[in-house]
């Protein structure tokens, strides 16, 4: 189960950690200090260099593991200004009290297991045309910002949060129906107000109503 105060405690340990500036070298020190306690070289186990500094731009949990009930196993990955992307592991440990601790010292490791990404399974092409039709209207005006004439195309109750990037759609490039009931599959074509164009793929649940086609959900549950 997700510890979001302990996904936060080791974000910050990692920028704090990965932080530091030769002409201050007791600014590191004293930024790890509520970490470190007794249990910990005061610095940490850093010793900053006579020259340079480094700063972190971001850090993001991209793996955990939990080995027992209260002890979390984190990769972060962090983006540095001098050092590029690293990927730090930190263990964080969740005492009796509630009270969030470091078990250790933390270490460098590599990435998450990754490969380049997988031709989509295409099942069986949507061949209504008043299907493709609905689709193709409600993802332009979905993209496209326009919450009104959307709703034209909604089923009653469903309930759709609009992106906050405003796009015109370009073309439907593939419509089929998904593995699950009620779901189709729409592969796009749409372009930003500055001309950058993507390739997007949205999920969407349709159903028919009074002879008619609506869709119920568009890629995400604004209330999940």
């Amino acid at each position: 189960m997700a510890d979001r105060g302990a996904e936060g405690f080791a974000t910050l340990f990692a920028r704090r950690y990965l932080t530091w500036s030769s002409a201050e070298p007791q600014a590191s020190q004293q930024a790890l200090a509520p970490f470190v306690g007794a249990g910990m070289e005061p610095d940490g186990g850093v010793t900053v260099p006579s020259s340079g500094e480094q700063r972190v731009e971001w850090v993001e949990v991209v793996q955990q593991r939990e080995p027992m009930a209260g002890v979390h196993v984190y990769t972060l990955a962090a983006q540095t200004d001098t050092s590029g992307l690293l990927y730090l592991s930190v263990t964080v440990v969740r005492q009796e009290d509630g009270v969030l601790a470091l078990a250790g010292y933390p270490a460098f490791v590599g990435p998450p297991a990754s490969g380049p990404a997988r031709a989509p399974v295409r099942l069986r092409e949507v061949g209504e045309p008043a299907l493709a039709t609905v689709v193709e209207r409600a993802l332009r005006n979905y993209l496209g910002d326009s919450a009104s004439d959307l709703a034209a195309d909604l089923a009653n109750g469903a309930r759709v949060s609009l992106p906050g990037l405003a796009l015109s759609l370009q073309s439907v490039q593939h419509l089929d129906w998904s593995s699950g009931p009620g779901t189709v599959l729409a592969e796009v074509r749409a372009q930003d107000g500055r001309g950058v164009e993507y390739t997007l793929d949205y999920e969407l649940d349709v159903s028919r109503r009074a002879g008619r086609w609506e869709v119920s959900a568009v890629q995400t549950d604004p209330d999940a």
